[in-house]
């Protein structure tokens, strides 16, 4: 397991300016964004059902 983060980590420390790397970087930040905002969603809208 440890190794799993230490491969990460010196991944994120390589220096890497290619167009691959920066598109799925901005893949993986619009997945993110898409996921904690559907996240929400359900949260407030299970609340509302919660509260009647």
């Amino acid at each position: 397991m440890e190794a799993i983060f230490d491969d990460i980590a010196a991944a994120l420390r390589e220096p890497r300016t290619d167009l691959w790397h920066l598109s799925a970087l901005r893949a993986i930040d619009m997945a993110g964004k898409l996921f904690l905002g559907i996240a929400i969603g359900l949260g407030v809208g299970l609340g509302m059902v919660i509260a009647g």
